[in-house]
């Protein structure tokens, strides 16, 4: 029986590695900051399937998938999964009720979204957010207008990729700080004329997820993964963990999105001799796409 990685996964506010397999469903195995961990891929990096509801649906072709590719699907599987998308606008009529959220990833690094409400913070934590706040709950499509008008108004992006996420996370200002800047968004939002009259408005109410994330005394990252390969080692003390990254304690930074699709076995007593990429102090917070 093989078990299959499916990345990480924020489980009760906590990450974890995923696992499933066929036959077999799925399970987790808890991380914790400061262990070390020691893993290899082997075999080949095989599609994940679909899933649907809390569901997935095996890849009936069991196909293998690029080391590098940013997603552990076939492109069947892909085209699949987007058709049921909320994040697609391919499944407008969802009747569940959504949140919509500023979340603040950094100075300057903000944007606005929209998640089911009966998913909680679990969109914040697997984005990275470091601080974040509700603004209103409704209907999905209330839900979407709202989020494109605060976009437009508030001059914030509808994504942020990880590589500027990544910059900055080790050189955060104070709880306190943090707080405000979210804060001082949340005012200039409600503040906003054209919200959808169905949309409910929520009080601000700031979380922060540094010491969820383990973010207090996060070295700078040195080096980016950019590929499994069969063999292919991971070895280090684990320092945080945000949305899907893992940092390791020198400088190591690993997207457990490169993890899904592998069988991933112990690796006892190996270094790290994986694909990776300096992280130049400057240029990395530019870089657009999966790093």
């Amino acid at each position: 029986m093989t078990w299959r990685c499916t990345g990480i996964r924020w489980s009760g506010g906590r990450p974890a590695v995923g696992w499933i397999a066929d036959g077999r469903g799925e399970r987790t195995s808890p991380l914790r900051y400061g262990a070390a961990l020691a893993f290899a891929a082997r075999g080949e990096r095989r599609c994940l399937g679909v899933r649907r509801a809390g569901k997935r649906t095996p890849c009936p072709a069991g196909a293998a998938v690029p080391a590098a590719a940013g997603n552990a699907q076939c492109p069947e599987c892909a085209r699949l999964d987007r058709s049921f998308s909320v994040a697609a606008d391919t499944n407008a009529g969802d009747p569940r009720p959504y949140r919509v959220y500023l979340a603040w990833f950094g100075p300057g690094l903000a944007k606005v979204g929209i998640t089911a409400e009966e998913r909680g913070a679990a969109r914040l934590l697997e984005q990275g957010a470091v601080a974040w706040a509700w603004l209103g709950r409704g209907p999905l499509m209330a839900g979407r207008r709202a989020e494109e008008l605060l976009r437009t108004a508030l001059g914030v992006p509808d994504r942020i990729p990880y590589a500027r996420k990544r910059a900055v996370r080790s050189r955060l200002p104070a709880a306190g700080d943090r707080a405000h800047a979210v804060a001082a968004l949340h005012a200039e939002a409600a503040a906003l004329e054209g919200w959808p009259q169905s949309l409910e408005r929520l009080p601000c109410e700031v979380v922060d997820h540094a010491a969820v994330f383990g973010l207090d005394g996060l070295p700078d990252p040195a080096r980016v993964v950019t590929a499994m390969a069969p063999g292919g080692a991971v070895a280090g003390r684990l320092a945080a963990a945000a949305g899907p990254d893992l940092h390791f304690s020198d400088g190591l930074v690993l997207d457990t999105r490169l993890l899904a699709g592998w069988e991933l076995v112990p690796a006892g007593g190996r270094s790290t001799d994986v694909p990776a990429v300096a992280v130049p102090s400057e240029s990395g917070a530019r870089q657009d796409g999966l790093f």
